[in-house]
């Protein structure tokens, strides 16, 4: 199989994006430079352990090129694939390109609140992040559901964090900015929820398979390549609930809602996901 192959029919993802871009209006889009009243940035008001969870976090979305990459290299809008891939790919990229724009703003976001709060050096913050953002990053799926599945897991996750972070800072300006940020992925989550069940819709119990793979290797972005990542990714947990199974839990209720009667496999699947949560 390749991804061509099992892609669902164009007009499934063009209602997908469609539904995305409607629930972001231009009028609610925010930016870096006025959003914020960086002037009030004070790093003085964290404690070591959140300081160490915004370097930790900076780091995972600074390295958004790597990710949108990923997106270019198996949904490509070239001649590489065919007429009806093409057509695909070119309304998934208007998904992606505001996606990809959303998450580089958050990576700008909390570089400018390092800098702006006196965490770290303009300098010595980018010679930081390009360690990180110089290695390769890959999701090398076999099948479309995979990389929306993935995503789905990744943007929860990650939304969930935010949220617990916010809860416990005490400067002001981070809980702003950690709040657009979980709004933003939260909105990324739906997109890629109503992805995935439209695949379960389409092919069924063909996507059983191929959504058990991904959880079964499941690594948040750069958890293999950053050195100490299992250790850091520990620490931040101390700092603010983090835990990126508790996001399995609302792939089931994606699952559940796409279908009106789960099949045998997909109770399996639904139950392979549930232990995996249980043995975190």
């Amino acid at each position: 199989m390749n991804i061509e192959s099992a892609l669902i029919p164009v007009g499934e993802v063009a209602e997908a994006v469609d539904g995305f871009l409607a629930a972001s209006p231009a009028a609610r889009a925010w930016d870096v430079e006025t959003a914020f009243d960086w002037s009030r940035a004070d790093a003085g008001r964290l404690t070591e352990g959140q300081r160490s969870a915004v370097r930790f976090v900076t780091l995972i979305e600074d390295h958004l090129p790597g990710y949108f990459d990923v997106y270019h290299r198996y949904f490509p809008v070239d001649d590489s694939v065919d007429r009806a891939a093409f057509v695909h790919n070119r309304e998934l990229y208007h998904f992606t390109v505001r996606w990809a724009l959303e998450e580089d703003t958050h990576a700008r976001a909390l570089t400018r609140y390092q800098e702006a709060s006196g965490m770290a050096g303009r300098d010595a913050l980018r010679a930081e992040l390009a360690v990180e953002g110089q290695k390769p990053f890959d999701l090398p799926y076999q099948h479309p559901v995979q990389f929306f599945a993935y995503a789905l897991v990744q943007e929860k996750a990650t939304q969930m964090y935010y949220q617990h972070l916010r809860d416990v800072v005490d400067d002001p300006v981070l809980g702003t900015v950690l709040a657009r940020l979980s709004r933003d992925e939260a909105r990324h989550f739906s997109f890629m929820a109503d992805v995935v069940s439209r695949y379960l819709r389409v092919q069924g119990d063909a996507t059983v398979q191929p959504i058990r793979d991904v959880i079964a290797t499941f690594r948040m972005p750069l958890a293999d390549t950053m050195r100490g990542y299992w250790r850091w990714a520990l620490k931040i947990a101390d700092v603010a609930s983090y835990d990126h199974t508790e996001a399995y839990e609302h792939l089931v209720k994606v699952l559940d809602r796409a279908v009106d009667t789960r099949s045998d496999r997909l109770d399996e699947l639904v139950r392979f996901i549930e232990e995996c949560r249980s043995l975190a």
